[in-house]
């Protein structure tokens, strides 16, 4: 790749760009998905609840800023959340009282924090890869994967694979740089 393109947030947010919207949604609909699951929803509840995240992003991406100091992850996860309060929502409304076990529900602590920021970072990069898996050789993929993932010493990747050991440095720098570029704007 010849220049770093501009990062996917700020493509999404101009009318008519497709394939950012088309890879968007192939990274993030796994992640909203499980996220759904883990709050309760049925496969079916959780396939409409993404849609209907998707739906809010489509509206409100064109008039949004990134802002390094905060969390586009964070801000999906509170439209994501928003949503499924919504279906839990009783026609009449419920007020809680303090002390209510319900409001319990609501409350993240410390640990789903971190779960979330997990939870979200590998399914991202995960999705990530293998989108980009196809813009590389296989030599080249595999060597970084090989040194990179698997863990396993340059030289040993590179006499396996008939590389010369710049070319598997090559190879990691290549991927990770690319990778970088995916998830710009989406990982802080």
């Amino acid at each position: 790749m010849d220049a770093t393109p501009v990062s996917l947030l700020e493509r999404m947010r101009k009318p008519g760009d497709e394939a950012a919207w088309l890879r968007f949604v192939e990274l993030a609909s796994p992640l909203l998905n499980s996220w759904a699951l883990r709050l309760g929803l049925q496969e079916q509840d959780a396939a409409d609840l993404v849609q209907e995240v998707l739906t809010v992003l489509v509206r409100k991406l064109p008039e949004f800023s990134y802002d390094r100091e905060k969390s586009f992850r964070g801000w999906m996860r509170v439209i994501a959340t928003n949503k499924w309060r919504e279906w839990r929502r009783r026609p009449a409304p419920v007020t809680l009282e303090d002390g209510d076990p319900r409001l319990d529900e609501a409350a993240c602590s410390d640990t789903d924090e971190e779960f979330w920021e997990q939870e979200y970072r590998d399914y991202l990069v995960t999705r990530a890869l293998n989108v980009m898996r196809t813009e590389f050789q296989p030599s080249t993929w595999q060597a970084c994967w090989q040194h990179v993932v698997a863990g396993r010493p340059p030289a040993e990747v590179a006499a396996e694979l008939g590389l010369s050991l710049a070319a598997v440095y090559t190879a990691k720098s290549r991927v990770l740089k690319r990778l970088r570029e995916e998830l710009q704007g989406l990982v802080e």
